[in-house]
């Protein structure tokens, strides 16, 4: 009887092996203890992470507001090199839209209509860094891996198209009470702000975009937004802010008192914006930057003097910039502020001082009927208050670290120093004071400037590109035979992998060269 068990018992186990080597391979490299879909909400979580630009990185130096003076660590060149790549970003965008549906959203949900708003974002901002990108035979996948580029035009029209929908869809949402948005380190999934945003975020694309009004529909889709806030409401106040917001001990703000000793005096502040804040006894200066230590402790000045703070010329040679570092003769930056604790400050991306320096622009340009002082003040206003400084008569205590210091988190490291302001005089000021011509657009964009130190990633140089103010300054030290660049190359991948259009891009716009000069359609 062993015998016959055993002969029948071959056969079923050969058929159960051949039926189990029929599996697919994709069957077989499934890992059941791994999650094969992620959920529309950590998408949404994971681009909001990547949209987020932060301080002490390049765009300060692209800015002029805070340079380096030792090349070991980096340099002040406008030698650019590849421009943002976020194709990978958008990629998520998709799925975070599809995820949503598969969880049995509508077709109209939070995702969906903040998936529209990223797509403005990112496809813009690379389009402002490089011109012409890919973008509507853009991310096919496997079905098509060359994608055409797209003008620079296209891809700003369709971008303003995309935050109208934005606009309409969370309306929609909003008006029936949708609460399904999760996710959000922003904005507490608060549908209302994202609106804000949103129409915050078109308002900075109009104004990017002023060298080609006519050719875009640029003066007429803001006077559209400004004169109808029911519709497309905005930011009304700083509390609006799309903010990144630093977490101890899991996301320190980048500059720490742990990292101080490493890092404090590689950079110092740079004259393009010390010289403008000092030029205006602007008190901002005392709460953003230290004085020069050589004024104090060897011309004998106050600390509290606007003669005490110096920032360096950017196109000064490195070797002279950090001689002069190394003898205290440049202010660096405050270090109550920005290296006593592990937080810092939030990373304003849009926020709600910029957007009334850009009203004040528009109106300014003709663009739509109102008063651009009114807003150029709230601009201003919103950003001292930002820093603590009153905007009445009143006074703020100012903080500086004492040389010799062993720590910048003990306080007791710091000498203070009460600061009297008067804001009517201050705005009295005539390089101050709104005029309704040429020098207060000036005054506009300067004061724009000095807001958006440390925030709002490329935008201050997106402006001097476009604009010229306020003034950057050039030399041995800047590079690029004594020029700003006007643009970021492309990446590295799309001469390989794309060369076809990638070569037809450049012969379109760059007379066949990736060239950091050349001059892209918003700025003709």
């Amino acid at each position: 009887m062993k015998k016959i068990f055993r002969i029948y018992l071959l056969p079923v186990f050969m058929i159960l092996t051949v039926t189990s080597c029929k599996k697919s391979f994709q069957e077989l490299s499934v890992n059941p203890n791994v999650p094969n879909a992620v959920p529309a909400s950590l998408l949404f979580n994971g681009i909001l992470n990547t949209m987020a630009d932060f301080p002490d990185g390049s765009n300060e130096i692209y800015a002029q507001y805070y340079i380096y003076n030792y090349d070991y660590y980096g340099n002040n060149r406008y030698d650019f090199g590849s421009g943002d790549n976020y194709y990978t970003t958008l990629k998520n965008v998709l799925a975070m839209e599809n995820q949503a549906v598969k969880a049995g959203a509508p077709a109209v949900n939070p995702y969906s209509a903040l998936g529209k708003f990223f797509r403005a974002y990112f496809f813009s901002k690379m389009s402002m860094e490089e011109g012409d990108i890919p973008m509507t035979q853009a991310l096919q996948g496997l079905s098509n891996l060359t994608p055409a580029y797209d003008s620079q035009k296209t891809v700003m029209t369709q971008s303003l198209a995309w935050l109208e929908s934005a606009n309409t869809d969370l309306a929609a949402l909003i008006g029936k009470g949708d609460n399904t948005l999760a996710g959000d380190i922003y904005l507490s999934n608060s549908l209302t702000a994202w609106q804000k945003v949103v129409n915050t975020f078109r308002i900075r694309l109009l104004v990017q975009l002023s060298k080609k009004n006519g050719d875009i529909d640029v003066a007429n889709q803001f006077a559209t937004i400004v004169n109808n806030p029911t519709k497309y409401p905005v930011m009304t106040s700083a509390a609006d802010n799309l903010q990144y917001t630093f977490l101890s001990p899991t996301n320190y703000y980048p500059q720490t008192p742990d990292n101080f000793g490493q890092n404090g005096s590689r950079q110092n502040t740079s004259a393009t914006y010390i010289g403008l804040l000092t030029s205006l006894k602007d008190p901002r200066v005392f709460v953003t930057a230290e004085p020069a230590r050589y004024n104090v402790d060897n011309l004998h000045q106050s600390p509290a003097a606007f003669s005490s703070f110096i920032g360096a010329d950017p196109g000064l040679d490195l070797g002279v910039m950090y001689n002069n570092a190394g003898l205290q003769k440049y202010s660096f930056l405050n270090r109550k502020r920005y290296y006593s604790t592990y937080t810092g400050e939030p990373a304003i991306q849009i926020g709600y001082a910029e957007l009334m320096f850009n009203i004040a622009e528009g109106i300014n340009r003709g663009w739509a009927t109102g008063n651009a002082e009114d807003y150029y003040i709230k601009g201003i206003q919103t950003s001292f208050a930002y820093y603590g400084i009153p905007t009445g008569a009143g006074s703020f205590t100012a903080y500086f670290y004492r040389p010799g210091s062993t720590s910048t988190a003990n306080l007791a490291n710091y000498d203070t120093y009460p600061i009297n302001v008067d804001w009517a005089t201050y705005y009295a000021q005539s390089g101050v004071k709104y005029t309704a011509d040429a020098a207060g657009l000036t005054k506009i964009l300067t004061q724009k400037y000095l807001a958006l130190f440390r925030h709002s990633g490329l935008e201050s140089y997106f402006t001097y590109r476009r604009t010229g103010v306020p003034n950057f300054t050039t030399g041995p030290g800047t590079g690029n035979s004594g020029r700003i660049a006007l643009r970021f190359q492309y990446p590295g991948s799309e001469r390989t992998s794309n060369a076809v259009n990638y070569n037809k891009a450049l012969a379109d716009q760059y007379s066949g060269n990736d060239d950091i000069n050349g001059k892209m359609y918003i700025l003709k």
